[in-house]
């Protein structure tokens, strides 16, 4: 007996939704078009990419150091799979505001969210609510020129303490200590740049709970703190601690092995005088576990950060001294994670800010899976581990996608048109990978004039990323 879905559907080409146009969206659509059911004919697939910015790319434009080394590649690969044109992208279009799960419904037989995470987790300790105490995603936001943040950013501290020992926390203390100038050569935003430049900033702390064994950034990550100009390196010998299982960790992972290695040599060169002291400093600090953020004498402003000294327990897990330690600072970022948000008309884990899943499936609140709704990246994982994972992450949602395909509940209206009057009846400037082209080639001419004007001095400038959302669209829909 053939389903209603394969009548619907065999004369017509499979119709997904794809919500979120970050690496893990894009990964889950060029997955499902070279997937080998589609590639040996069984059936043919017609996918919508939709993003809630006028530009594509998610966090590799809006949540990734504009200095990170592998931020072009990265684009570069993912503008060549909906260059091909076999994806269409829309832009500037919501979910749960411009279009609801209905709407999904009625266009399309499968949808797929795959939005991420950007609030920060929280940190449950007095004084977090401080004035100059920030989560470290609204400060990504702000320096990557994420449109729906505030262009100011108060960088008014001399001392700050930035709390974390992953990628985002490194990413943060190197855009927080690194001279604005260096940060020319990027797409960073001339708002950024005029901040950062202005920054009174001398020293820049880095806090984490365990060893150095047990880090959670990368080698690139590390290396690239010792390549900034005029900016100091101190580590302190009392946190080079190693037990049993951070001894096994760095005999048997290549990754630990070089970065305990590179910040022993780190610990040993400092020690050699300078001929000139930096003009800042940017200090590593491991085994301590924050306790309370304080203000001094009632002002509402953070004066200070107090810290439990921790010592390793054999297992590469740490517990308490019962000693503390305070640190004179007048900013704190919390870089100690992402959170994923609610997604209107579907289930949500809370606790690991997530859409309930099992491989994909997204599940109702019995535990079952919903017909034709699926989710990939971090929503669907939570926000652990490197970008590369992400691909794995979309290989299992896709193999189930297309295990289901013959049972999905087809769409009421499949014509691709069909969402474009809608979006159109609606009165939303949506953007397309034409108006994507063309806002990108506005920002490299913007590097461009930069570069050729006077007061380069020199620099290149590839582009400058324009912010406002509705210049973004004016240039998109021009």
């Amino acid at each position: 007996m053939v389903s209603n879905t394969a009548e619907s559907t065999a004369k017509r080409p499979l119709r997904v939704a794809i919500v979120g146009a970050g690496p893990a969206g894009v990964y889950a659509a060029d997955i499902l078009t070279k997937s080998n059911e589609v590639k040996d004919g069984d059936f043919e697939v017609s996918i919508d990419l939709f993003e809630a910015y006028p530009a594509p790319y998610g966090l590799i434009r809006y949540g990734v150091a504009p200095d990170h080394p592998r931020i072009k590649g990265i684009v570069n690969a993912l503008h060549k799979v909906l260059d091909r044109g076999d994806i269409r992208f829309l832009g500037n279009v919501t979910y749960g505001r411009d279009l609801t799960l209905h709407d999904f419904r009625a266009f399309y037989d499968a949808v797929i969210f795959s939005t991420g995470a950007i609030k920060d987790a929280g940190l449950d300790i007095p004084g977090v609510g401080l004035e100059g105490s920030y989560g470290a995603a609204d400060f990504v936001s702000w320096y990557d020129g994420h449109p729906e943040v505030s262009r100011e950013w108060p960088l008014d501290a001399k001392e700050i303490a930035v709390i974390g020992n992953g990628n985002v926390a490194l990413d943060v203390a190197r855009m927080l200590v690194k001279h604005a100038d260096e940060l020319l050569v990027t797409e960073i935003p001339d708002n950024v740049y005029q901040g950062l430049k202005n920054s009174p900033v001398t020293d820049v702390h880095v806090f984490g709970r365990r060893g150095p064994a047990q880090v959670k950034f990368t080698p690139l990550e590390l290396r690239e703190l010792s390549h900034a100009r005029d900016v100091d390196i101190v580590l302190y010998p009392e946190d080079f601690e190693f037990d049993e299982a951070s001894d096994d960790a760095i005999r048997s992972n290549n990754q630990t092995k070089t970065m305990v290695n590179t910040m022993t040599n780190w610990l040993v060169e400092e020690h050699a005088e300078a001929e000139q002291p930096s003009s800042r400093r940017l200090h590593l600090h491991f085994l301590h576990s924050p306790v309370e953020i304080y203000d001094d004498g009632g002002t509402g402003k953070v004066s200070g950060i107090k810290f439990e000294r921790m010592q390793l327990d054999g297992t590469g897990n740490v517990k308490g001294t019962g000693e503390f330690i305070d640190y004179p600072v007048q900013a704190v970022y919390r870089a100690i994670g992402y959170h994923g948000s609610a997604l209107d008309e579907l289930e949500y884990d809370a606790k690991r800010g997530v859409v309930p899943n099992e491989g994909g499936r997204v599940l109702d609140a019995d535990g079952n899976p919903v017909p034709g709704i699926y989710t990939t990246g971090w929503i669907k994982r939570g926000p652990v581990g490197l970008i590369g994972h992400t691909k794995g992450d979309a290989l299992e949602t896709i193999g189930f996608l297309l295990e289901d395909r013959l049972t999905l509940p087809p769409a009421q209206n499949p014509d691709p048109q069909a969402i474009i009057d809608l979006l159109e009846e609606r009165g939303i400037e949506y953007t397309t990978w034409e108006g994507w082209n063309k806002l990108n080639a506005h920002e490299e001419a913007l590097g461009t004039s930069w570069t050729e004007s006077a007061a380069s001095d020199g620099v290149v400038r590839e582009r400058i990323k324009v912010v406002p959302r509705e210049e973004m669209i004016q240039i998109s829909r021009a």
